[in-house]
């Protein structure tokens, strides 16, 4: 059932084709019945993408089902080898073949004995793994096939660069604003005066990978996707990482403090406090605006928090720590990982909510009325109907949130982008009372104490317009408080008699 409302990560499957279709040249063949390959049109308009998605889904139907499907995925394979000449091509499993119980990595060696490029097989339980931890783990597997093949082969050059240098691992096609973070960190590890060895998986070529271990240290920006790849590194080639998300002006400043303790024992002679002081003063924008009236002016407001490990965390931080908003609940859908979210921020908010039920986290934001909501899409329609802002900060994420401008949300450049996605997202001041005077927009009033249920209560013609006569800002707590004293009460309509006797009781 929570696939007929929502999912905020999708099926493992999405996660494979997500890591394989960021490597250049490198193809995924989908075993799946028809209807499971949305993901190549997803891709396409989401990234707004030139070429065609490097996917083909082999699909299961009837006669695969009463003959077998192993000579059509070999052929398949094979085909797609011939054609498109591929470095490497995964092969992904879905839900469906896993219920068929079906050998995939027989599958596998059988094209391996036909094909010119690598072939593989994504081993992902789609029973256990969802979207992320899926990306992360296939992350992994194509890694450590290709870095124990040249060890195979004696190519691994295991002598450091000359120059302080960093693998960026975790970069993906379809994560939220990725290819902007990607250039920032770039722009961040330059003023560092640290070279780029490789960026994983976006743009990287397989060919490639056994270059790897010449960096100084990894850094995984997004915990979602590449840590494994980062701790197998470390634990076989001694490889450092630092898994610091530069995101707000002391996360970023932590980040850069964390990469100076891990590359100076190395050989380096770095002090970046100069450089951190500079561009905290001059380059980004956040920590003067955080200073300025105008942020003075969000100091205690109430917000919600909810999206991935990684940007929950990061905005909570920031919220609390750099803007003096008052975090009343953070919250992410990462169960897998929720001791970490909770260790990161239990100290910044008042309640911690650890969930994937979309039901749950909407009808925490109709109880604490917070005055902005910064989540996924999903709250942001939960905001439209509770006529809350939302600033979109994490995946699942609609085209929108795919801009054709510069907007980072890593690095000193992302702090600004932050800064103002937040100041934006509150009503503020004079705002109030122009949607007083001239109406809102977007503004469905919903007047339930939750939102995953509709109303079962009659408004009447007379307490309608006295309702309409409340300012906006708190017609919407009015509403609920009025409903709430109604069903306790076994009240099926709410009356002007109703609403004064509601008011009387909360003693307004």
């Amino acid at each position: 059932m929570k696939l007929a409302y929502w999912m905020y990560a999708g099926p493992a499957h999405i996660g494979t084709l997500r890591i394989a279709s960021s490597f250049k040249n490198v193809h995924a063949i989908m075993h799946a019945p028809l209807g499971d390959d949305y993901f190549n049109v997803m891709r396409s308009m989401l990234e707004r993408e030139r070429n065609f998605t490097p996917v083909t889904a082999s699909i299961v139907d009837r006669n695969v089902l009463a003959r077998g499907s192993q000579e059509k995925v070999v052929d398949n394979i094979v085909r797609k080898d011939r054609e498109e000449s591929p470095d490497l091509i995964v092969l992904t499993p879905t839900c469906t073949s896993s219920i068929l119980q079906e050998d995939l990595q027989n599958f596998v060696e059988r094209a391996r004995q036909d094909a010119q490029g690598d072939v593989l097989l994504a081993d992902v339980n789609h029973y256990r793994y969802n979207e992320l931890q899926a990306a992360d783990k296939t992350l992994y597997q194509i890694i450590k096939y290709y870095l124990d093949k040249a060890q195979r082969k004696g190519e691994i050059i295991s002598q450091k660069t000359p120059k302080p240098s960093v693998n960026i691992i975790g970069i993906t096609t379809l994560g939220f604003h990725n290819q902007h973070d990607r250039t920032e960190l770039k722009r961040l590890m330059a003023d560092l005066d640290i070279e780029v060895n490789e960026i994983i998986p976006e743009a990287a070529s397989v060919d490639n990978l056994k270059n790897l271990p010449r960096a100084w240290f990894n850094l995984v920006p997004y915990r979602e996707v590449g840590l494994m790849t980062a701790k197998y590194l470390e634990n076989e080639f001694a490889m450092p990482y630092v898994d610091i998300t530069p995101m707000g002006v002391v996360e970023t400043a932590r980040c850069i403090r964390k990469i100076q303790e891990v590359i100076n024992p190395q050989g380096a002679a770095v002090d970046y406090e100069d450089f951190i002081n500079e561009q905290t003063l001059h380059i980004s924008q956040a920590a003067w605006f955080s200073r300025s009236i105008d942020c003075q002016n969000l100091t205690g407001k109430k917000a919600v928090v909810f999206g991935d490990n990684t940007h929950a965390a990061a905005m909570t931080k920031i919220l609390a720590r750099e803007m003096g908003i008052h975090v009343v609940l953070a919250g992410t859908y990462c169960k897998y990982d929720a001791d970490w979210f909770r260790e990161q921020v239990s100290e910044y908010c008042d309640e911690v909510l650890i969930s994937d039920d979309n039901g749950a986290i909407g009808d925490a934001i109709a109880r604490l009325e917070p005055a902005a909501i910064f989540g996924t899409q999903m709250e942001r329609h939960v905001g439209k109907r509770l006529d809350i802002p939302c600033g979109v900060i994490a995946a699942p994420i609609h085209i929108q949130n795919f801009p054709l401008g510069y907007k980072p949300f890593l690095g000193y450049e992302g702090t600004n982008q932050i800064a103002d996605l937040v100041y934006n997202s509150f009503t503020l001041g004079m705002e109030d009372h122009l949607l007083e005077i001239f109406g809102g927009h977007d503004t469905k009033e919903v007047i339930t104490k939750g939102i995953s249920a509709d109303s079962d209560l009659n408004w009447n013609k007379e307490a309608t317009a006295e309702l309409q006569k409340i300012p906006g800002f708190v017609r919407g707590k009015v509403k609920r408080n009025t409903e709430k004293f109604a069903r306790e009460r076994s009240i099926g309509e709410i009356t002007l008699e109703v609403m004064y006797a509601a008011k009387e009781s909360v003693g307004a």
